[in-house]
């Protein structure tokens, strides 16, 4: 089932990508099979080899297993309402965090939270290879999670990352039943690129 749910998804794909390109995408259904550990520091370690400013390496993860519940449970009730009802069913959940200023210099790095997106795509790649599937979420309570988690002054949470194995669509809450199963949607290549000046659109032969 899995398979053929992947095949639907990458039908809009117009040019020749990779495979780890072509097959990701972010579920909402997770099974709660445990993430081995071995495939946990995979992932760090494609994280860990990002690009990123002046080589400085903002990117800072906490991770929240299932099972140490307490802890989860904490993180879980860090995200917004809507964001709950899902990711609940993931057994791992990973707050990435970014560090604002240089460390070189103390200066405002406006690069930091790019640099973190980089290195959360690396991790995205290396799980899908694994077989793993990986939803970033922008809806969470950043201040509760500077509080609940001791995230020191100088670093701001990114994103709430639930990563699993895929799970079955009938446990999702109906308000995401539906949007599970509908096509990737993205934007044109001619709607975002620009020759030479803004908006000059051009096709690339």
């Amino acid at each position: 089932m899995i398979d053929e749910m992947i095949e639907e998804k990458v039908a809009n794909i117009e040019y020749p990508v990779i495979d780890l390109i072509k097959n990701r995408w972010s579920p909402r259904a997770f099974s709660d099979t445990h993430v081995e550990g071995d495939k946990i520091l995979s992932m760090l370690e494609a994280a860990r080899w990002a690009p990123s400013s002046f080589n400085e390496q903002p990117w800072n993860f906490i991770l929240f297993r299932k099972e140490d519940r307490e802890e989860y449970e904490k993180m879980i009730g860090v995200l917004s309402p809507k964001n709950q009802l899902w990711a609940k069913n993931a057994p791992l959940i990973i707050l990435s965090v970014a560090k604002t200023d240089f460390e070189r210099n103390g200066k405002p790095n406006r690069h930091a939270l790019h640099d973190v997106g980089a290195a959360v795509a690396h991790l995205t790649l290396q799980a899908t290879s694994m077989g793993l599937f990986v939803h970033q979420m922008a809806g969470f309570d950043s201040n509760k999670a500077v509080k609940l988690f001791n995230i020191p002054e100088g670093f701001e949470p990114v994103s709430a990352i639930a990563v699993g194995y895929y799970g079955n669509i009938e446990d999702l809450h109906e308000d995401f039943k539906k949007s599970e199963s509908v096509d990737r949607k993205r934007k044109s290549i001619p709607e975002f690129t620009f020759n030479n000046k803004w908006k000059i659109r051009t096709l690339i032969d």
